[in-house]
């Protein structure tokens, strides 16, 4: 009951400000329950008389009511399936723009996460640079054992954030469960899901030891790459509240004025800013999710420099190959071996026909190509593509709505830079050289050697099955000298069953051998 009573109070608040805000004005009544149009009228009273756009309403209400409702709105963003892909596009622009927690507060989480003062952790120390709705930036000194300082980038988590996020997501887990007990549209959403994966999203965002472990492997991944830079994370002022990265001088690449007068070639940049992140999304399958420009930078060398890692995005083999041969099947207007590659990856069911999904495919690419550089949008051709998806019964793939929420922001970024650039053009090279290097020849003879370890391994793994066995074979025959009667009937089921399964795996082995010798010299 108690909580009953909690979950309503903080209902009621949240409902007042999103009233207040004017955000319940736009809703359609139509959509809305007879009973619930009363309540929704008298909202739109509440509604101050300056509120500004959709997109405006939707960041000044949930910035007001707090980090994880902030939190929720760039989650939601992702989720064009469930809020509406207009709903989505607006919560796009919603950036953590949060107040400062304060100085002293900042220093305490310091000296509590390495359990001595900050002086001995940093030189200097100083005031915060970017407040976000999880944590806020601090630069600082740091002096080394040669005398030399270094400036650091010092991450640090908001006090009692973990505490007021858990008691928030606890609402929002039973308000979800409740809502699908009563409406069958929630269920087919699967509302309850969606706060599930909000919930652990965040929750691994606040153990910063993660995102440094993400920076890491994010800088071993481009690190071949001459045109990205990842900072380096210092381990040694690292915790769970803190992280200490290297320091970034640098212009945010939404500065088109500075990066102007720096002399950067803006096309260039473009240019790195799309294929920098194709790469990360296909060749490497860990990408940057937050690329907005907040957190992209240009340094002297002109190097794009990524920071801010709480949130990346994983893609598998599968997943990769998926994007890859889409992406080329419309370049190339393959329009039939792109379907047949969504029937391959398993995402649309077999019942439906293969030519069918390619005219509906068709339909798509068609008119991208009859039009200017400026206007193909692989953003938009990706939502256009799970929409016509969802008519073949292609389950929502949440790795696929991630990578294009995150190609719709890397796109626009691109875009302001070089508003001429030519998506395809741009893309082409990662895409080719990805499927040389995964599909061709080399990749064929990869996936050879991948099957003939996999081999390697049942084969070495033989002789302890066969003693396994033997093992069985002995407890077998313990069992039937302590008194244990087994039939004649039984004991021939076994018999036969072990002859069964020497035979289908002798015959397994030799297919297998026979497959990887095709493979090898197809």
């Amino acid at each position: 009951m108690i909580l009953v009573l909690i979950d309503a109070a903080r209902l009621a608040r949240a409902g007042y400000v999103f009233a207040r805000e004017g955000v319940l004005s736009l809703v359609n009544p139509a959509l809305v329950p007879p009973l619930a149009r009363p309540g929704l009228r008298i909202a739109r009273l509440l509604a101050r008389p300056d509120a500004g756009s959709r997109a405006a309403r939707l960041s000044a209400a949930l910035s007001r009511l707090g980090p994880t409702y902030v939190k929720l709105g760039q989650f939601l963003a992702t989720r064009p399936d469930v809020v509406g892909a207009s709903v989505a596009r607006d919560l796009e622009i919603l950036q953590d723009r949060m107040p400062a927690f304060g100085h002293d507060l900042a220093e305490a989480t310091v000296a509590d996460a390495f359990d001595r003062p900050v002086k001995d952790t940093y030189s200097w120390f100083g005031p915060p640079v970017a407040a976000a709705s999880i944590a806020e930036v601090h630069k600082a000194d740091v002096t080394e054992r040669d005398g030399t300082t270094r400036a650091v980038a010092v991450k640090i988590l908001r006090p009692g954030i973990e505490r007021r996020f858990a008691a928030d997501i606890a609402t929002f887990r039973r308000v979800a469960t409740f809502v699908e007990q009563i409406s069958a549209e929630a269920r087919r959403l699967r509302v309850t899901t969606v706060v599930e994966t909000l919930g652990r999203s965040v929750t691994m965002e606040m153990d910063l030891r993660l995102e440094a472990a993400a920076y890491t492997e994010l800088a071993e991944n481009v690190k071949d790459d001459p045109d990205v830079h990842v900072p380096a994370v210092d381990w040694d002022r690292s915790a769970r509240e803190v992280l200490t990265t290297e320091w970034i001088d640098g212009i945010k690449l939404s500065d088109r004025a500075a990066l102007e007068a720096a002399g950067h070639d803006l096309q260039n940049l473009a240019r790195i800013v799309m294929q920098s992140f194709l790469r990360q999304a296909m060749r490497d399958g860990f990408f940057h999710a937050d690329m907005h420009p907040g957190n992209l930078f240009v340094d002297a060398d002109g190097r794009l420099v990524v920071v801010d890692c709480g949130i990346m995005g994983r893609l598998g083999l599968k997943e990769r190959r998926f994007l890859a041969e889409i992406l080329y099947g419309f370049i190339t207007r393959n329009w039939r071996r792109t379907a047949e590659v969504h029937f391959e990856a398993g995402y649309v069911p077999m019942h439906h026909s293969v030519d069918d999904f390619a005219l509906a495919i068709r339909a798509i690419g068609e008119p991208i190509h009859s039009r200017s550089a400026e206007q193909i949008s692989m953003a938009r051709l990706l939502t256009l593509l799970l929409e016509v998806t969802a008519l073949f019964d292609m389950k929502t793939r949440p790795e696929l709505l991630l990578l294009q929420k995150t190609m719709v922001v890397v796109e626009g970024v691109a875009r302001t830079l070089d508003p001429q650039l030519n998506m395809w053009t741009t893309a082409r090279p990662v895409v080719e050289d990805w499927i040389a290097q995964n599909l061709g020849p080399v990749g064929r003879l990869q996936e050879v050697g991948s099957g003939l370890g996999e081999v390697g391994r049942f084969v070495h793994d033989v002789p302890m099955l066969l003693t396994r066995a033997g093992r069985v074979v002995a407890q077998l025959d313990d069992a039937t000298r302590n008194g244990l009667q087994l039939s004649p009937e039984t004991l021939e089921g076994i018999g036969r069953a072990e002859a069964r399964r020497a035979f289908w795996g002798n015959l397994a082995l030799w297919l297998i051998a026979i497959a990887l010798l095709i493979l090898a010299f197809d």
